[in-house]
């Protein structure tokens, strides 16, 4: 909703009194308003049902077991940092090695009543996990229920379902297997929700016997906003037992097996049905039989039945036109839908609308449905995925008498068409499409048809939108999985759960998933009936410990032949770092693996010296350093039965968390590329899979640097063949720049926004792993301490990864005039487009709108995972703009190179994207007061200096970015590439004489010039032959040899470089292969060695002696290689002269195209070899295509 016509108000605010919070207020406060995260929700639960217990004299303690997965992958984090608020109230917190187990030990907390040693009154108990997990757990879980809860303990089992599969291995939705296990199901709709269910959960089954399941949906639970604790309910009737046996609910021991099921559904599903009577949960939102009877219409005949809801008593003989049933997230998306219709209750209940919010979506209560749906001619159900409480009222109505039954729709309509989507996710946008028709029914038109055409409008123009960037998730720089999931040339590997699933994407000939626990187990099926051998398996170590040896103990049974790649890295990576639970080492597996029966079995490290003797390890167990891998798995793959593998290399993202907290070593070591040197091959990132290996555009071509900002020190970039690879040892990274913000900000003004009196929705597109979420998190704390209601989602699935983030931030007045999580189509007032590839996304421009949102966009191109998989690769960063501004107009966006101001000024690409903030906050897009910002900065307790002048650095540059760019320690360039032939030509000769002498720098010139007068001669208007052979010709004359390499290393301009990035007291290693010197590997290929600083001295001396190049006296012109960079000089002056006799202007593209062949000549030593030998096929080919145009001319002729 635009705030156009809203006064204006400056963005220090002094009207607005700033909420006292403190972060811990979110556990403590028991009155007004907190803010929390969905998985903070979750654990204020227990507190809450603690301290309503202790309102009721009851002395109780909590258990909670489970384990981690998306959307439930922090819970256990959230636990352990409320560590000390839950123990003040008697809660304990044991994760589970896997869900069942898990299960297993809540079962316990209900036991503790009837052991006859309990402590306590009672033990209320919680269990947790993803919807996998539920399924895996579906034994134990059916078996807690049957048997039951405790009277004074109760059990809340939370589902984590992902319904649109962001984060999982397929769709999920859990309602129907807890139905098939007859528990009862909450399906909370937001956070609010999620404290009175969770509680009303636990009262349930307390009273019942039944645990309690509880529905907790991605959307629902990856969001945060401001909750009031006052409309929190802890206090519930106990309804008189009747009907049913009150000594049949709860556990009891012994329990005998026959009549387990009986009591179940004789006894304790009743009592559930009578705890929701007496208890309502399942409301009338809307209420439409007052006002839409006080008109005097659509009386109808029918039976003298009386339907009551509450105190309304509504003879059935008048019927209503429409009843909205809906639950769970469907209930935000209706009500959002009806907002945007602009349909209110007033006009929704004067159309004879009523809302029926079902809380109990299992066993649904019938008397209360069947007292609302009865008076109304038509229900229709709104609900997300498969059709479940729709088809529960279907069942209560199907032998009802006919004029009690009205017409039930929800995912189909009257004719059987499909209206609502029952697989992934729904929005409002097609709940109000399902709701048109029948609001036509009744009369309800308004602006529903162009609403809705809008919508497809959007959509339908949003698939002709040409993408050609994603950003996908990938191994994070220095990752263990990088090296670990490389196989051997002709050798395939499998798919692990987590992070080994990525490698899927990564050329590395791997595939095929199972669930977890499953790993391996798959191959037994297969390989009885194929030719292959033999296959890797990856494996993760919390897999391992979950339940992943169980299936190295059934490929050991089966006699299977394959190799466990078990990766140890000391953490579970993909869901936040957490530890395992136990203790899990190295030579504790080994030792487990060989009493399975699993040999041979090697230990690959990056750090083989931590191990100093074999004498923990199993029998036979051998440690190799990790260069060692590919020698070691071609071994494995011809070694029958089931051997293993163990790597062991910590998490890369663990390693820097515990760097910055001092609880890891930090090597003063640093990798960095001499770009003068690099030709761009690529084989560093074929070494490292390192996404911290970036490009470098320069006058001679794309070339590689390291961004020290993220890279994590695994330095196998550093084995990428190519001399141009240095350490650096001691001093450190430049920081910061040369003045403090706060000296410029009185020559900055406040900013005019318009106050939040509608909505205001801002999306936030960024990259994973980069502190993206943090700025949405910002935002509504900010948001919160101004009183204002606020929420945000942060859509991220594997995007700590690297992948895309999209946080989705809501502004209203009040928390109650916020419905659906999710922006809108063509809803967004702003998109802070902190990733210029995300922002470009179809689910980022689905919520844009001309004359509605505004953009802020950072234009740096920050490559996407394709880069390390594919040398040229590049954002198409003009297409994106094209698509933004097709969709808001050019006006609406106000660009900016955040990343490489940011870098410069605050010496971390970190600060980008608060930097961006402060930028849009400058510009008046983000209304929110200063003071609370500032606020919120300091409640988020990392990096706050860091963060607020980051953040100020961003307001100026706003308001004068010159006053940025005088700060800077130094100016940021970008060297545009030549464009003109004779500059081209007269940078390169310039060149080829400091690289040689003046003799060949004419040499060059001129070959170029006579291809230039060829182009003349033909009257061709461009010069595009000209330059391509000025670019290659020269590129094939400045070999890189000994000389030159050396040259290139002191002639001044890399310490110069050096100096630019560090300081301190510094050395410097080399790391080069001298073919005098170099030994072999296994392949043939020379090996890397390291040289110290002395190296330099002899560079020195080397670059001297360049005089000697292709003279008798050239030691270095006898190799294999030089001869090879010779010919290819010969071979393409031969071409050239080949020009001078038979160009003409229909062969000019293919001279053109021939003539670039050296373009893909890049590298050193047999990388090299290889890209001469992919030349020299493409030139074959094309040669072909440059004499085939004498014969289309002869034949025109």
């Amino acid at each position: 909703m635009s705030n156009s016509a809203t006064p204006k108000t400056t963005g220090k605010s002094t009207t607005v009194q700033l909420d006292d919070y403190q972060l811990n207020d979110r556990y403590t406060r028991t009155s007004g308003q907190v803010f929390l995260t969905g998985t903070q929700a979750l654990v204020r639960i227990p507190m809450l049902q603690a301290e309503a217990d202790k309102k009721r004299g009851l002395n109780t303690a909590g258990f909670i077991s489970g384990y981690r997965g998306s959307p439930l992958g922090n819970y256990d984090r959230e636990l352990w940092l409320a560590e000390k608020q839950l123990s003040l109230h008697n809660i304990k917190f044991k994760p589970g090695i896997n869900e069942e187990l898990a299960a297993t030990a809540v079962v316990g907390s209900q036991q503790v009543e009837t052991s006859g040693y309990a402590d306590y009154d009672g033990v209320f108990g919680i269990w947790y996990g993803k919807g996998p997990g539920v399924d895996r757990a579906s034994d134990a879980l059916k078996h807690g229920n049957s048997f039951g809860a405790s009277p004074q303990g109760g059990v809340l089992v939370i589902a984590g379902d992902d319904h649109g599969a962001v984060s999982s291995s397929m769709n999920h939705q859990s309602e129907q297997i807890m139905a098939s296990w007859m528990m009862p199901i909450l399906a909370p709709s937001n956070l609010v929700d999620y404290l009175n269910f969770g509680l009303y959960g636990i009262a349930m089954s307390r009273y019942s016997g039944c645990w309690s399941g509880f529905i907790a949906v991605s959307e629902v639970l990856e969001s945060a906003a401001t909750v009031n604790l006052d409309l929190v309910k802890d206090d519930f009737i106990t309804p008189e037992h009747v009907g049913y046996d009150q000594g049949a609910l709860h556990y009891r021991w012994p329990d005998p097996f026959p009549l387990v099921e009986g009591r179940l559904v004789d006894h304790k599903l009743k009592a559930v049905h009578a705890f929701v009577r007496a208890n309502p949960i399942d409301k009338v939102i809307w209420d439409c039989s007052k006002n839409f009877f006080q008109r005097g219409e659509h009386a109808s005949a029918g039976g003298a039945q009386v339907a009551t809801i509450g105190a309304i008593a509504t003879p059935i003989k008048q019927r209503l036109p429409l009843g909205i049933v809906t639950c769970g997230k469907g209930y935000l998306d209706l009500m959002q839908a009806l907002e945007n219709a602009g349909i209110d209750q007033e006009l929704a209940e004067k159309a004879g609308i009523s809302i029926y919010k079902v809380g109990l979506t299992w066993p649904l209560e019938p008397e209360g449905i069947t007292a609302f749906a009865s008076q109304f001619d038509k229900i229709i159900v709104i609900e997300e995925k498969r059709s479940f409480v729709e088809s529960q009222i279907r069942d209560i109505f199907y032998n009802l008498p006919a004029d009690m039954r009205p017409v039930i729709i929800g995912k189909t309509d009257e004719q059987g068409q499909q209206i609502l989507d029952p697989v992934g996710e729904i929005s409002p946008e097609d709940v109000l499409k399902a709701l048109t028709p029948s609001f036509h029914a009744i009369g309800l038109n308004g602006n529903l048809d162009a609403l809705n055409s809008a919508v497809s409008e959007k959509l339908i123009a949003l698939e002709t939108v040409v993408n050609k960037d994603r950003r996908t998730p990938y191994y994070c720089s220095g990752c263990p999985h990088s090296t670990s999931t490389k196989v051997p040339d002709g050798s395939r590997a499998m798919l692990g759960i987590g992070c080994h699933f990525m490698a899927g994407g990564m050329n590395r000939n791997t595939g095929s998933l199972t669930q977890m626990g499953g790993e391996g187990v798959n191959w037994i099926g297969q390989s009885a009936f194929t030719s292959e051998k033999h296959v890797f398996q990856n494996l993760g170590d919390g897999t391992y410990y979950h339940s992943g040896l169980l299936a190295i103990r059934q490929s050991v049974a089966a006699e299977s032949t394959i190799t466990y790649k078990l990766l140890y890295n000391d953490a579970i990576a993909m869901t936040g770092g957490q530890p395992l639970e136990g203790t899990l080492t190295v030579d504790q597996i080994s030792h487990q693996l060989h009493n399975e029966g699993v040999k041979p079995i090697y230990v690959v490290t990056d750090e083989p010296e931590k191990y100093k003797q074999y004498g923990t390890f199993a029998p036979g167990v051998t440690i190799h350093h990790r260069d060692e891998l590919d020698d070691i798995q071609r071994k494995l793959r011809e070694v029958p039965g089931v051997s293993a593998l163990i790597y062991d290399q910590t998490c890369a993202s663990e390693k820097r968390k515990r760097r910055k907290k001092k609880q890891f070593p930090d090597p003063p070591k640093r990798a960095f590329i001499n770009d003068l040197v690099c030709e761009g091959c690529g084989d560093c990132s074929t070494a490292s899979n390192c996404v911290s290996i970036v490009p470098v555009e320069t006058e001679l071509g794309r070339k590689r640097a390291i961004d020290q900002s993220s890279c994590n020190k695994d330095y196998s970039c550093v084995n990428g063949f190519c001399p141009s690879f240095v350490t650096v040892h001691g001093g450190a990274v430049k920081k910061g720049a040369r003045s403090n913000p706060a000296d410029l900000m009185d020559q900055i003004p406040l900013p005019e926004f318009a106050p939040v009196s509608g909505d205001y929705d801002i999306m936030i597109t960024g990259i994973g792993g980069t502190g993206i979420v943090t700025i949405g998190q910002i935002m509504v704390m900010a948001a919160h301490l101004e009183g204002l209601g606020a929420s945000v989602l942060d859509f991220t699935g594997f995007a700590q990864k690297g992948g895309s983030v999209i946080s989705y931030l809501r502004l209203a007045k009040k928390a109650d005039d916020l419905k659906a999580i999710r922006i809108g189509t063509g809803a967004a007032d702003l998109l802070l487009g902190c990733d210029m590839v995300v922002a470009g996304s179809k689910e980022t421009l689905r919520t844009l709108k001309a004359g509605k949102t505004s953009v802020i966009l950072n234009t740096h191109k920050a490559q996407t995972a394709q880069f390390v998989l594919n040398r040229d690769a590049d954002i198409h960063d003009e297409l994106i703009t094209r698509n933004l501004t097709a969709v808001v107009g050019d006006a609406a966006l106000d660009s900016v190179e955040a990343t490489k101001i940011a870098t410069a000024i605050m010496g971390d690409s970190i600060a980008t994207n608060m930097f961006l903030f402060g930028y849009a906050w400058q510009k008046g897009k983000i209304p929110l007061s200063l003071d609370a910002i500032l606020r919120a900065i300091e409640l988020n307790r990392v990096a706050i200096d860091s963060n607020k002048q980051s953040f100020s650095w961003g307001r100026i540059a706003a308001t004068d970015l010159s006053l940025v760019e005088q700060s800077l320690p130094m100016p940021i360039k970008d060297d545009a590439p030549l464009t003109k032939l004779e500059d081209i030509i007269d940078h390169r000769a310039k060149y080829l004489t400091d690289y040689q002498d003046q003799k060949l720098a004419n040499r060059y010139r001129t070959a170029v010039a006579s291809i230039r007068s060829l182009e003349e001669k033909l009257g061709t208007k461009n010069d595009d032959l000209s330059q391509a052979v000025a670019r290659y010709y020269f590129k094939l004359l400045a070999i890189k040899d000994e000389y030159e390499v050396a040259r290139l290393y002191t002639n001044g301009e890399f310490e110069q470089k050096i100096r630019q990035q560090f300081e301190g007291d510094f050395k410097i290693h080399f790391h080069m292969a001298p073919p005098l010197l170099a030994r072999k590997d296994s392949k043939g290929h020379l090996r890397k060695m390291e040289f110290g600083g002395w190296m330099f001295k002899a560079l020195k001396l080397v670059a001297k002696f360049r005089g000697l190049r292709g003279t008798a006296f050239d030691i270095f012109g006898l190799t294999a290689e030089r001869k090879m960079e010779r010919k290819l000089i010969a071979d393409y002056e031969e071409m050239l002269g080949e020009f001078g006799k038979s160009l003409t202007l229909d062969k000019l593209e293919a001279a053109t195209a021939l003539a670039s062949t050296p373009s893909e000549i890049r590298g050193f030593g047999h990388i090299k070899e290889k890209a001469v030998e992919l030349s020299t096929k493409n030139s074959v080919a094309l040669l072909q295509d440059y004499h085939s145009q004498d014969k289309t001319t002869a034949a025109a002729e």
